[in-house]
């Protein structure tokens, strides 16, 4: 999903579900302002998608629809760069379904925070996404985790959509969309999600494998297949890991063991 501005940083540490912590009206304010400000600026950064949508071919109803129906813009920036570049439909839905796959962790990560029930529980689901994620993971108590994820999603959801509309219609009006290289917003506004969360060598070693692949396989493969080689960075870098911790679980194991036979 787009971004102009750098989201509130997540603590880490959210509160336990019923927590009401931040609840006075000065804390709703800040929480309200910092949502705000991320769902104003990536909100209208869908106008970016409208026109690289359009320039692609795509059908005005096909990109709202994808706004509308799909709403996650990293996803939707892929699979309209897949589609433009000649990548078949099947592979392009692909990547873009690996690439949005994430929000599933987000959601598990979210749902115990907001503790909501019933009919609300599908529509909050559809607006789990980078964004909401990072700014109501960013508040302490459920009230500030709910405040912060509904005006987030309620505010990026309108604006992306709208915005998503005047881009498509006023793409003719731009003439070659090619030469504003709108198709970059997508992806630079993604990474600059993304690199405040890499903090651990894990993740920065994931990140770098997951772009060593990409682009190293970009002229060997068609496109949107790069998207699916890239996920495989997760559990190559798991494997390498893993290793030196299997041999410090042996080595405990071991000098466990001797301790034993000593006694």
């Amino acid at each position: 999903m787009p971004s102009t501005s750098a989201p509130p940083e997540t603590t880490g540490v959210p509160s336990a579900p019923g927590d009401t912590t931040a609840e006075s009206p000065r804390d709703d304010r800040a929480v309200v302002r910092d949502a705000l400000g991320v769902g104003v600026a990536v909100g209208l950064s869908g106008f970016a998608f409208g026109v690289t949508a359009a320039g692609a071919g795509i059908s005005l109803a096909q990109t709202c629809a994808l706004s509308l129906f799909v709403f996650t813009g990293a996803s939707q920036f892929a699979l309209v760069g897949a589609l433009a570049a000649g990548g078949g439909p099947l592979t392009a839905a692909a990547g873009a379904f690996f690439l949005s796959f994430r929000n599933a962790f987000y959601g598990l990560r979210l749902s115990p925070l907001l503790g909501l029930r019933g009919s609300v529980r599908p529509a909050a689901a559809h607006w789990v996404i980078d964004e909401t994620s990072a700014v109501a993971l960013a508040q302490r108590g459920q009230h500030a985790v709910r405040l912060g994820f509904t005006v987030t999603g309620a505010t990026l959801f309108v604006l992306w959509n709208l915005t998503t509309l005047i881009g498509a219609l006023g793409a003719g009006a731009l003439g070659d969309t090619d030469t504003w290289g709108l198709d970059a917003a997508g992806p630079a506004a993604f990474l600059a999600l993304l690199a405040p969360m890499l903090r651990a060598g894990r993740e920065r070693a994931t990140a770098a494998v997951a772009v060593i692949l990409g682009l190293g396989l970009l002229p060997v493969l068609p496109a949107g297949v790069p998207v699916l080689a890239a996920a495989m960075a997760a559990p190559l870098v798991l494997l390498v890991y893993s290793r030196p911790l299997s041999r410090r679980r042996a080595v405990r194991e071991a000098e466990r063991n001797a301790t034993e036979e000593t006694r």
